[in-house]
């Protein structure tokens, strides 16, 4: 991996919402995230793994807003430099391919992303109007805008107003398993599409994780090599973000490598 992933750990530590870093600190300490997972380095990936993952974090329910999280260091919101949401071409669905000056479009294992956006003010209805801006790393670990060599790409982003039923999809690719992190989808909610395209006031960043069953599944496919290595030195219970409690945000999954997966989260604000 390149060290712009180094990098990024040490960016989102010091990052972390002040309730995360209690956390932390109150539990094993900030070494424990180095803490490697039971699988040993390099081993094979679990082909027989079940491809079909359900959690609680998926299921229509509303309890307490989804927990609040570091955006890391790649956001891309104009929060750490570049600022991809005021630019023609952002609101999109399929975020497999760059817009504007950008020509790259990422590979890998076919990804549908669809989050349910409830609002918890009011009861838990959907949240009509809402505004996603979703970004993730691609096959290689790497962010479009941020990393070497796709500085001048930005992929793997995009913004979608909810539906009447609060629902946004995005049409995109398995990311990979980086060092140091679990593999996780990053997003912000905004009230409407005017403040999302804007970079206005935001009302929540979070993650989405992805479940270890199918991870395994997809990183035993050509192109994710280092996700192999990499998901097997951490696990969500030792992830910086996840750690302290993941059963929100672990999405259901569905599908297979042939055809493409599905992933599915609530996500009450």
């Amino acid at each position: 991996m390149t060290a712009i992933h180094d990098r990024g750990l040490a960016f989102d530590l010091a990052t972390l919402t002040r309730r995360r870093a209690l956390t932390l600190l109150g539990g094993a300490g900030v070494a424990s995230l180095a803490a490697c997972g039971s699988a040993a380095p390099g081993a094979a990936p679990d082909t027989a793994a079940p491809e079909t993952s359900a959690t609680s974090g998926a299921v229509a329910e509303c309890r307490d807003a989804i927990p609040e999280e570091t955006a890391g260091p790649y956001p891309g919101d104009g929060s750490n430099g570049p600022n991809v949401l005021t630019q023609s071409g952002i609101v999109r669905g399929d975020i497999r391919t760059s817009f504007g000056t950008g020509s790259r479009t990422a590979e890998g294992v076919p990804l549908t992303i669809t989050l349910t956006v409830r609002d918890t003010a009011s009861g838990c209805t959907p949240y009509a109007g809402a505004a996603v801006y979703l970004w993730h790393c691609d096959i290689d670990g790497k962010y479009s805008l941020y990393s070497q060599g796709i500085t001048g790409e930005n992929y793997l982003r995009g913004v979608q107003e909810a539906d009447a039923q609060g629902v946004v999809t995005f049409t995109s690719i398995f990311p990979a398993a980086y060092s140091g992190r679990w593999p996780h989808i990053h997003f912000e909610v905004y009230p409407s599409l005017a403040e999302a395209t804007s970079a206005g006031t935001k009302i929540t960043t979070s993650q989405l994780a992805l479940p270890a069953d199918v991870c395994k599944t997809v990183y035993g496919t050509a192109g994710y090599v280092q996700s192999v290595r990499n998901l097997a030195r951490t696990s969500l219970e030792d992830d910086m973000v996840f750690s302290d409690g993941h059963d929100d945000q672990v999405a259901a999954v569905t599908g297979d490598v042939t055809g493409g997966y599905t992933a599915s989260l609530a996500v009450p604000v």
